[in-house]
């Protein structure tokens, strides 16, 4: 049993814990009298308890919410440690006209999983992070709260052959990046997070616990990949493993534009999508320079894992791309585990359990971000032109990850998420400043609509598409009493599910017709 288990075994046996609550009348006594009625162990903060800014702040990766005066912050922030308590939560909160959102991890990027514009009750799922193994069918269950760092480190401490494709940010919760799809390094072998998933734990607007059968296959087809929170609490997914060599292979090539990064750009978009599988090169484009008499100017950063040795590497990528140069001192050897560290950006001394820091102050920065997939290259002059406009602030990113492989062998309609076969490769555009003033972000926010709007002519259309993990409440928002129809969400809601969206639609309205569930991007029920 590693640290965590350990820790939610001694939680789940306490017969009993005191509520933690320090309130003021005006708030709202019956909520809580509520909650210690239905279950009196369960942990609440108010407004006025000394713990509830630190609580709250702990979890926020994109803390320029922190300041936000668009939408009120948690009423109530509940940390269950048991499904129980989450139902609960959403039947007090039903019955005193409170929303409810849900946070794994806080990488939400528009901070809809901890702000709202009407009165809430936060389900913050810290302590449900218990993840367990079936070594017969190489299985795990793993609860929501739990980290996609803590999930690795937990693979690799059983077994170095077996590994997990989901993202590389080890502190993104495994409970949003899954609903949303969830690719990385290893998805043109095999696929999506969510293509992994056989069966999950749901709390319906009831307070019931359900499980795939339970919940129904249309249900469970929806919350892979078409986001959990529009249908209920998701508590725990249990994921299929897949298997990885012992042995795999990394580098990162940078150029930059005066060593040719622009036209290595332009022929990575063109072979990228279509090598080997257990080949996965991605692009990470910035601004660099500027300082000290620095010239600034643009750095591409060709950033590879291959599923083998380098002595496989070497030939394969002087064959599909030469020009890129690649040489033995550029490449480095190491375990699956070591590789998820090497592209979190850790130094390769680091020890694996900074994977079970999910606080890490690395991943914290002010940013706005967008994404848009690609389908067809993009001429080279427009990514010159791109570039002229990356100049213009200080940090500023595209980062360019191939699809192809397997992905293209996926139906649109296996799962929710319909970005498959067509796409060549997606691309996350961000732009980060230092200071969290208003003016300070207002600038970079609309300079980030401008890039967005010069690439529309490059990209996907009719729709242009998006990738549902990277948020963008610029693509269209709900009413604030969830009182948008199905098919005024069409709008936003066609950009990221596709033709998947009214099938979404109708899975919401079988599960949750009071349309209980929502946000400002929540699928409401069919009709």
């Amino acid at each position: 049993m590693n640290n965590i288990e350990a820790s939610l075994s001694i939680k789940s046996t306490i017969f009993f814990l005191m509520i933690l609550v320090f309130t003021r009348p005006i708030i709202s006594k019956d909520f809580l009298q509520c909650m210690a009625t239905r279950y009196s162990t369960t942990i609440v903060y108010t407004r006025d308890s000394t713990l509830y800014p630190s609580v709250f702040q702990k979890s926020q990766q994109n803390p320029r919410w922190l300041n936000s005066s668009l939408a009120f912050k948690p009423l109530y922030i509940v940390t269950p440690s048991q499904e129980p308590e989450i139902g609960a939560a959403i039947l007090c909160s039903r019955e005193h006209g409170f929303q409810v959102r849900v946070r794994s991890g806080g990488h939400d990027y528009e901070g809809l999983s901890y702000l709202s514009r009407t009165p809430f009750v936060l389900i913050d799922l810290i302590h449900l992070r218990m993840i367990t193994f079936n070594t017969e069918d190489q299985t795990a269950w793993v609860q929501c709260g739990a980290t996609l760092g803590e999930l690795y480190y937990n693979i690799a401490q059983r077994n170095n052959t077996y590994g997990f494709p989901a993202g590389v940010c080890p502190t993104v919760g495994v409970g949003g990046h899954i609903s949303g799809g969830g690719f990385g390094t290893l998805t043109r072998k095999y696929g999506l997070a969510a293509d992994h998933v056989v069966d999950a734990r749901l709390v319906d607007a009831n307070g019931q616990v359900l499980d795939r059968k339970l919940m129904g296959e249309e249900v469970f087809w929806a919350i892979r990949g078409g986001g959990g929170a529009s249908f209920g609490v998701i508590t725990a997914w249990k994921i299929k493993l897949v298997l990885v060599p012992v042995t795999v292979t990394v580098f990162t090539v940078h150029k930059s534009l005066e060593q040719g990064a622009n036209k290595l750009i332009d022929k990575w978009q063109w072979i990228a999508y279509k090598l080997p599988e257990d080949l996965f090169i991605r692009v990470i484009v910035q601004n660099i320079g500027g300082n000290y008499g620095v010239k600034k100017t643009i750095q591409a950063s060709f950033n590879s894992m291959f599923l083998g040795n380098i002595q496989s590497l070497i030939p394969l990528m002087k064959h599909s791309f030469p020009e890129l140069e690649l040489e033995e001192k550029d490449c480095k050897e190491m375990s699956w585990i070591e590789a998820v560290l090497y592209f979190a950006g850790h130094p390769s001394d680091t020890p694996k359990e900074v994977l079970l820091d999910r606080d890490h102050q690395l991943y914290k920065s002010y940013f706005k971000a967008k994404s848009d997939f690609i389908n067809q290259p993009i001429p080279e002059i427009a990514f010159q032109q791109a570039w002229e406009r990356h100049l213009q602030v200080n940090e500023a990113y595209m980062v360019m990850e191939p699809l192809g492989g397997i992905m293209s062998r996926i139906p649109e309609t296996q799962i929710a998420f319909p970005h498959r076969g067509g796409n060549l490769y997606n691309i996350q555009y961000i732009v980060k400043w230092k200071v969290n003033e208003a003016e300070e972000a207002k600038r970079h926010i609309h300079w980030m609509r401008m890039l967005y709007k010069f690439m529309s002519p490059y990209v996907s259309n009719s729709p242009r598409t998006a990738y549902f993990n990277y948020r963008d409440l610029d693509l269209g928002i709900n009413g604030i009493h969830g009182t948008t129809s199905y098919v005024e969400a069409g709008d936003w809601g066609t950009k990221y599910f596709k033709n998947n969206f009214e099938r979404l639609a109708k899975a919401k309205r079988s599960i949750d017709p009071s349309n209980f569930f929502r946000d400002e991007q929540s699928i409401p029920p069919f009709g």
